[in-house]
């Protein structure tokens, strides 16, 4: 059984950084690929990166290179967000996602397991 849990989230200036974690409370491994997206009100949930197994393949959305970097602790069974250079466009509920296939999916629908998903808001 898999449970993905984000946390991290919160109120941060423009400019500002914060990181998100997602961990795998399940018991066993049954995913592979993990990848992050957002939905901000009114939109659609969009990808913003996504790494393999072994952290040797990271895909980034055009938005977000350069800013943000995806990375992860297999050991903690734990997924991490670092965003840097907050913008208010960043705004929105960042959820993490897990894949049984160990490929970086970039649509929604390619993901099994979803957490809650966690607040993020940049003032401007």
């Amino acid at each position: 059984q898999v449970q993905l849990v984000e946390s991290g989230g919160g109120l941060v200036p423009d400019g500002g950084s914060l990181r998100l974690s997602c961990v795998d409370a399940g018991r066993t491994t049954e995913v592979y690929a993990m990848g992050w997206f957002r939905q901000a009100p009114g939109k659609e949930r969009e990808f913003v990166a996504g790494i393999n197994w072994s952290g040797r393949s990271t895909s980034y959305a055009d938005s977000v290179k350069g800013r943000f970097t995806v990375s992860r602790d297999n050991a903690n069974k734990t997924v991490y967000l670092q965003m840097n250079t907050l913008k208010s466009e960043d705004t929105a509920v960042y959820y993490c996602a897990g894949a049984q296939m160990n490929i970086v999916y970039v649509l929604p629908e390619d993901y099994q397991y979803w957490g809650q998903g966690t607040q993020v808001t940049v003032s401007s």
